[in-house]
Formats: structure tokens, sequence, C-alpha cells
């Protein structure tokens, strides 16, 4: 046994694929405990009786095409249009516009990889520092993590077994409040009078002229969350109903409407977002097997047991939880979920941690890691992507990384934050 897990590690570190080793380690317990090995193929069928799976590909998808379009710069422009009267209003209008795209294409990398050139170049521009920029576009590569109809939401509520609207209503508040502590230091960033930023240019005055004219090239995509957001949460359609309204909104806007895409090109775009979909689908299948295997081998009761000697109450339990999950999200976000919810969740409850509450304190933990030291994924895009070296985007993501630590502690703590939507509106 010991020298199938060396050679499993080894896999790992030469790069396999994560399904390849799932599927192997699956199959190998599965012949430990004279298992079938045709139970894994069933599995991977039962993934075709998850109802709201279809919102996978169909949010997908419409992220996809929309990152495709220039729908990216007219939403920042409308937003620099509508917020650069305020000190700091750039920078605000920069963290909502990228909180919205991530929300929609799902992806932190396609944020910052997307609008981070133009944000960067907008925010040095009026002034702001390097450093202060590369925090601010590193930061905003996940910020919309926490808002529908974002595919992490879908993903954890499908493998946690609980409602998909439910998750996106208690993920929104924390996701608000985050977004204006935010916009808030941003702002004070932008007032400080420093010497190193003397030659900041002022806050532009208001224009109508210049905000009536960007409203009118984003007049298609400004609807777009009210039309998705306020359907779910008006009951008129499900979270299933409400990714094929956006995928056929999005085909229609962005092809027939702007023609920032060719009808040519979405076979295309097609093929890269089934491909991210395919490989998330087939991970699902294979942790479905290894997360049966553990249920029926006791593991999360077992390490229940562990904890109680160990940790007396939820409160502790909440501390390690929050570590691990930082450390665990850095790096794959996808594959985080489908491994580690399955056997975290059963002990949560044991703790009499609310799942929905669970929930968004997973996904917010999914945020930060994103972005903490030495190995989340936003730091080395950013520094790829501006050619930075590590330590120097470390810098300067830190101040907004302690932005996130903070609330963390508040949304672990005050279960209300993420629970009152959800009972307000009675979401099921």
């Amino acid at each position: 046994m010991s020298l199938f897990f060396l050679g499993l590690a080894g896999l790992a570190a030469l790069g396999a694929p994560i399904f390849a080793l799932l599927g192997g380690l699956s199959l190998f317990l599965f012949h430990g405990a004279r298992i079938e090995p045709a139970a894994l193929i069933i599995e991977l069928a039962r993934l075709a009786d998850m109802p709201s799976l279809i919102a996978v590909p169909l949010f997908t998808f419409a992220g996809y095409l929309l990152a495709e379009s220039n729908a990216p710069q007219r939403i920042l422009a409308l937003a620099e249009a509508s917020l650069s009267w305020l000190p700091g209003g750039i920078a605000v209008a920069s963290l909502g516009a990228c909180a919205l795209f991530t929300a929609f294409t799902g992806a932190s990398g396609v944020t910052i990889i997307a609008l981070g050139g133009i944000i960067y170049a907008v925010l040095t521009r009026q002034g702001y520092s390097e450093k202060f920029s590369l925090g601010l576009i590193t930061t905003t590569g996940s910020l919309g993590l926490l808002f529908p109809p974002s595919l992490p939401i879908i993903l954890y509520a499908l493998v946690a077994k609980i409602s998909i609207n439910q998750l996106f209503a208690a993920t929104l508040i924390p996701g608000l409040i985050l977004l204006v502590l935010l916009s808030i230091y941003a702002m004070r960033a932008g007032a400080r009078p420093e010497a190193e930023r003397a030659r900041r240019a002022a806050p532009t005055p208001f224009k109508w002229d210049s905000f009536k004219k960007a409203l009118r090239e984003a007049i298609w995509e400004v609807p777009l969350p009210l039309l998705i957001i306020g359907g779910i949460y008006g009951g008129i359609f499900t979270a299933s109903e409400a990714a094929a309204v956006m995928a056929f909104y999005v085909m229609v806007v962005e092809i027939l409407i702007y023609r920032d895409v060719k009808a040519s090109a979405v076979p295309e775009v097609m093929i890269k977002s089934m491909t991210l979909v395919g490989a998330i689908l087939i991970v699902l299948g294979t942790a479905l097997g290894l997360t049966n295997y553990l249920i029926d081998a006791e593991i999360p009761n077992r390490l229940f047991s562990w904890l109680q000697t160990h940790i007396s109450g939820p409160n502790e339990f909440l501390i390690l939880l929050n570590v691990f999950l930082l450390v665990v999200n850095m790096v794959e976000i996808f594959s985080a979920i489908i491994i580690v919810v399955p056997i975290i969740v059963p002990i949560a409850l044991k703790y009499g941690i609310n799942p929905i509450h669970l929930g968004s304190l997973f996904l917010l933990n999914l945020e930060i890691g994103y972005m903490t030291p030495p190995m989340g994924l936003n730091l080395f895009l950013s520094s790829r992507r501006f050619e930075k070296p590590l330590p120097e985007i470390y810098r300067a993501a830190f101040p907004f990384w302690l932005i996130l630590i903070s609330f963390l502690v508040l949304v672990t703590y005050i279960p209300g934050i993420s629970l009152w939507l959800p009972k307000i509106l009675k979401i099921q």
C-alpha cells in the first residue's frame, strides 16, 4: 500500500491529471474493499441524475462568450463614468467592474488577463502608485466569486447537496459588504495626500454626456445581472433556468446586437468553455466514487472522533477549518471543492454548523486563498501578467489581504451575515 501511495505522489509531482489520480485512488480502495470497479462508472453515470448540473455548462459558455466580446471594456467604461467624480472613484469602479465580470465568467484568471492591463493603465494614469494598482488588480481577480451566478457557488452546492438558490443568497451579502470595505479602502487611498502621489489627477467632475454615452454603449449588458439575480431571488426561475436565459441573452446581445463575436467563432468558444466543463465533470465523477468509499469506511466519523479529543467546540473547529481551507484553496479551486467538501461537511454538521453558513465560509476562504502567499494563483497570474517578481506582488496585495482576512473572522463568527438574506426571502 505504501508503494502505491508513493507512486501516486510521484505521478502528482510529475503533473498527472487530477481525475487520473482520483480515479486510480478510488479503484485501488475499491479493490481493497472488494467492491466491483464498475461502481466507479456508476458514479460517473449518476452525474446525469443531478437536475442542477445543466447550469454549469450554460453559465460557463455564457461567461466565456462575454470574455470574448468587448463587454469588459464597456462595463469598465460605464463604472468609470459613474464613479470617477469620487476620490478614489476609478479604483472603486475597477473593483465593481471586475467583481461583476468574475461572477459571470467564474474564473479569476480570466479577469486578471482580460481586464488587468486596462485597469492598470487607468489607475497609473490617474496617479495611483504601482504598488496600489498591482494589489487592487490581484484582489479583483477573485472578488466576484461570492456573487451569483459564480460557477464555484454552483459546484459547491452540487457537491454539498444543498440548495443553489439558498447559497446564492447566502454569499450575496458577504460579497457586497466585502466590496464596500475594499471600496472604502480604495477611496481613502485616493483621497490621501501623499508626497509620492502629488501628481495624481484630481477626481473628474461627473459629466452627464460621458455617463449617457457609456450607458448607451452598455445598455444591453446592464440588465443582465438584474435579470439573472432578480429572476432567481424573485422566484421567476431556478438557477438552471437562469443559466439557459443567460446563455440565450448573451448570444443574442454579443452576436446579433453588438456583433463583437462572429457567429462563426461560436463553436470555438463552445470548445474552450466545454473543455473546462469536461474537466470539472470528470473530476467530479471520479471524486464521487472516492467520496462514497470514504463515507462507507466512516472516515468523516473517525475524523470527528479524533477532532473531539483535541477540539472542544465549534469555535475552535472553525479556526482550524479556516486555516486548512486557506492552504487548500490556493491553487485549484474546483478540485478543492470536489475533494474537500464531502469530507468537511459531515464533520461541520456534527459541530452544529449550518450547512449554508459553511458554504459561504468555504467560498470566502476560496476567494482569499487565491491571493494568499506563497502559492495563491492570483499572485502568480499577476506576476506573469505584469512581469513583476513575486515578492513585489506579495507586498502589493498584503493590505487587501488583511481586509479580507478581517472580514473572514466576522463571517466565521457571525452566521447571520450569511443566513439573513435566505431567511428573509424564504428561499428553498
